[in-house]
């Protein structure tokens, strides 16, 4: 398990990048309305649905070593791996921006939206 400033350290500059690709994602929408808005209040991502309003919420859980994402009426506990040095959800591999993308994608239906 990681010590808490490496975690603190790694999930914040996760979380970062996370944001800063979704800004870019919001930035290149090929509507007139994008779809969603990123926001960060006090270290927790929120990512707000005008449409339906609902949002997907990004927080790191220092206790545990892990990024929680609630999203789509689900809890995705994201675990670091050393060997991919990125928080990935054990379930699938799936890295957080890989997660992300795909949630986004399934609660859109848009599969165009990409993170880069």
């Amino acid at each position: 398990m990681l010590d808490e400033a490496t975690f603190r350290r790694e999930s914040d500059g996760a979380l970062e990048a996370l944001k800063q690709s979704l800004i870019l994602a919001e930035e290149q929408s090929d509507s007139d309305e994008v779809p969603f808005e990123t926001e960060e209040k006090n270290g927790v991502l929120n990512v707000l649905f005008e449409e339906d309003g609902s949002k997907f919420v990004f927080t790191p859980n220092t206790p545990v070593r892990q990024i929680w994402i609630s999203a789509l009426s689900t809890s995705f506990k994201l675990e670091w791996s050393e060997e991919k040095h990125a928080f990935i959800l054990p379930k699938t591999g799936e890295d957080l921006k890989f997660l992300t993308q795909r949630l986004l994608r399934e609660h859109l239906g848009d599969s165009s939206i990409t993170l880069s």
